[in-house]
């Protein structure tokens, strides 16, 4: 009953290090290994999840910072109007990346055609950075903006290389 016992504690063991170095040797050909684990972490789903899960888990981390940015944004139009023009522009392309960018990501990733979930996830970064832009280097949503390229560019990583 002893053996039994210690056999069922070394292989729990074992598939627990095999879930966190799939996590790790993934994690370790991107661009940003410390927030790829800590996305992937983070998430229940991470631990027994293939390649193309983590992609998706990290195209869900992207849908949940655009509509965190879309909330800052809306809260934005009260706080500074003047901001207006800029904030509508960041609110169109937010949208985009909700409405359009996800989606497309989540449809390819899962029909295994991940070229077209790469240029989802593409799209979402470069429409951050736009909205970036809007601001002439006085944007409010610096942070939540080069967080989706940061999550953007990680994200890619993963999808290639389901290529």
């Amino acid at each position: 009953m002893k053996k039994m016992v210690v056999v069922m504690m070394i292989m729990m063991v074992m598939v627990m290090v095999s879930e966190a170095s799939m996590i790790e040797q993934t994690c370790k050909e991107t661009p940003d290994f410390n927030l790829c684990v800590s996305l992937l972490d983070s998430d229940p789903r991470g631990s027994s999840a293939d390649t193309s899960g983590l992609a998706l888990i990290l195209v869900d981390k992207i849908k949940g910072l655009a509509t965190k940015t879309l909330k800052e944004i809306n809260s934005l139009y009260k706080k500074r109007p003047e901001l207006k023009q800029a904030l509508d522009e960041c609110s169109r392309r937010y949208k985009t990346i909700l409405k359009a960018d996800v989606p497309e990501a989540i449809e390819a990733i899962s029909k295994g055609v991940p070229k077209f979930g790469e240029d989802g996830v593409i799209d979402a970064g470069v429409e951050a950075a736009v909205c970036e832009g809007e601001f002439k280097g006085k944007s409010p949503l610096t942070s939540l903006t080069k967080s989706m390229q940061k999550v953007s560019n990680v994200t890619r990583a993963i999808v290639r290389m389901l290529l």
